[in-house]
């Protein structure tokens, strides 16, 4: 006898035998900026899941400055000794519909540096502005392979554009990375809420 787990229901009709379908993403830790400098992750970045994800929710500068990311797969404190090498797109299209523009971004971009990556470039703080998106980081808690990720974001850029950044590369680590901070490039992150969700193994 087939159960609601394994039944679906197509142009009304219902299927035996299908698939189970559930939600993939387990959440693990929310982080809300009150004036923070930084909002780190030092927990529950392990081997339970194939892929952790971020999710961004309007994170307002301080100060306009760029919104970045990096890791610790050392001592859980400096944030700076992973190398990156990753690419980075944007796109934006002007309010008044008369501007456009799709390209990559030279200066956004790292190669096997020891730096902070840029996801959302430029954000601004006036009080209707600032940045939402999604950063996806593979298996880092691998011990063999080097670390992917990708990152996708939105912003109100220029006080009346509509700019989306797009930014994916690699950590050059093989030790296990079990930290990750985020932080605006000049000032502190005036609100925002960041949620951490655990991707279930395939």
């Amino acid at each position: 006898m087939p159960t609601t787990a394994n039944m679906a229901k197509v142009n009304g009709i219902v299927i035996s035998g299908a698939p189970a379908v559930s939600d993939a993403h387990t959440l693990i830790a929310t982080a809300t900026a009150s004036s923070s400098a930084t909002l780190s992750f030092v927990l529950g970045l392990d081997s339970l899941y194939d892929a952790y994800e971020f999710r961004f929710n309007n994170m307002h500068p301080a100060s306009s400055s760029d919104f970045s990311f990096q890791v610790n797969a050392t001592d859980g404190a400096d944030y700076n000794d992973s190398l990156i090498t990753s690419t980075h797109f944007r796109t934006w299209h002007r309010e008044t519909g008369d501007e456009t523009f799709l390209g990559y971004s030279t200066g956004h971009d790292l190669a096997q540096q020891a730096s902070f990556q840029i996801m959302s470039n430029g954000v601004e703080n006036e009080n209707d502005n600032g940045c939402s998106g999604i950063l996806t980081l593979y298996a880092p808690s691998s011990t063999t392979y080097v670390k992917h990720f990708t990152s996708e974001f939105q912003s109100m850029h220029g006080g009346n554009y509509s700019q989306n950044s797009f930014a994916a590369g690699y950590i050059n680590d093989t030790t296990a990375i079990d930290n990750i901070s985020f932080k605006f490039s000049s000032g502190n992150i005036d609100a925002g809420v960041i949620k951490m969700y655990g991707v279930a193994k395939s």
